[in-house]
């Protein structure tokens, strides 16, 4: 298991990000962990992502463009899936998870983010289930129990995590995920999600992409994204992923 973070830097521009948007009278939020999910197709030429802006009615972010995703809920720790997380991932999930590290918990990041790609995108990351015992329960998983359907965790890969700086009204501990598209195994008719939280979901080039009003650690993913995907386009379980944080003033990038 490692025991601390490799490589770390300052990261100039993100420090300079956290210093103008910082407000000391929120300066002890406490960051909830979170997830979202990069669908990638590349299949047809140049990779393109999934990503959607943000309603003008949301108090966060409105009009941001953003990937699918959102806070963890309790219940995503006890949803059964079909396949596994790689191990290398697990242990990459569950280092300094600051709200815990259960096997349980870090498992449910993946399904947050495959719950959350079906509400706010209509898409399901998902496999048929094989035994009856394992039926999903509640309303946020009805449409996959209605496919007889598990959220399939086995081709997630993990390719960032960035927590808030202090001094937002709102911090996260995000993981960033990605997966391919020829992984969906189905989709609403809609070609958007129940939540309608997001509008305006298209497909771009990661080019394309960084042109959009984005947020600025979404960003510097994308910046990652890129790079990983040309040097380690099979997002091998093993190769480091980054981690931003604060350290004082400074908002530090590292790998774990």
């Amino acid at each position: 298991m490692m025991t601390k973070a490799k490589n770390p830097t300052v990261h100039a521009a993100l420090s300079a990000n956290a210093a103008r948007l910082y407000d000391k009278s929120h300066v002890n939020v406490r960051p909830k962990d979170a997830a979202t999910l990069i669908i990638l197709d590349r299949d047809h030429g140049e990779t393109k992502i999934l990503i959607g802006r943000r309603h003008m009615r949301h108090r966060f972010m409105p009009g941001k463009f953003v990937f699918p995703g959102g806070r963890l809920d309790l219940g995503d720790r006890l949803v059964p899936f079909a396949g596994d997380l790689h191990p290398d991932i697990l242990e990459k999930l569950r280092f300094e998870a600051k709200n815990g590290n259960s096997l349980a918990r870090i498992r449910g990041m993946a399904i947050c983010a495959i719950r959350e790609t079906y509400e706010e995108a209509g898409l399901f990351i998902g496999a048929k289930e094989a035994d009856a015992d394992q039926r999903l329960k509640g309303d946020d998983w009805q449409a996959f129990d209605e496919r007889q359907l598990l959220p399939n965790l086995d081709p997630i890969r993990f390719i960032g995590r960035a927590i808030t700086p202090p001094g937002r009204t709102r911090r996260f501990d995000t993981r960033f995920f990605a997966v391919d598209a020829n992984h969906i195994c189905d989709r609403l008719p809609e070609g958007t999600g129940p939540s309608g939280e997001l509008e305006d979901l298209e497909w771009h080039s990661i080019t394309r992409a960084h042109d959009l009003d984005l947020p600025r650690i979404t960003k510097e993913i994308l910046h990652e994204l890129e790079i990983r995907l040309a040097k380690d386009p099979d997002l091998t379980p093993q190769t480091p992923t980054p981690f931003f944080y604060m350290s004082g003033k400074s908002m530090m990038r590292a790998e774990i």
